[in-house]
């Protein structure tokens, strides 16, 4: 699986290590920005480019999938790996 995946996450958020946590144990690279790191202008751009506030934030080829939740409810009814052989 070559999919280019991007986690949008902070340091304390429990849903960015569940949704870490489940693509480790997949064996699937991703690139990890962690939003207390950066400028607040990367927050900024992040929520307008997703309409989404929350963390993480999650790209699967530069589509925007959601957090936590879409990430499982994909993984659940067996379209992730279709979406990370794409």
């Amino acid at each position: 699986m070559s999919a280019n995946v991007v986690v949008y996450s902070t340091a304390v958020c429990p849903y960015c290590i569940r949704a870490k946590q489940l693509l480790e144990r997949k064996g699937i690279a991703y690139k990890e920005i962690n939003l207390s790191n950066e400028a607040p202008e990367v927050r900024t751009e992040l929520m307008q480019r997703t309409n989404h506030r929350t963390v993480p934030q999650i790209f699967i080829n530069e589509q925007f999938i959601g957090g936590f939740d879409q990430l499982y409810a994909l993984e659940r009814q067996g379209q992730l790996d279709e979406l990370l052989n794409s």
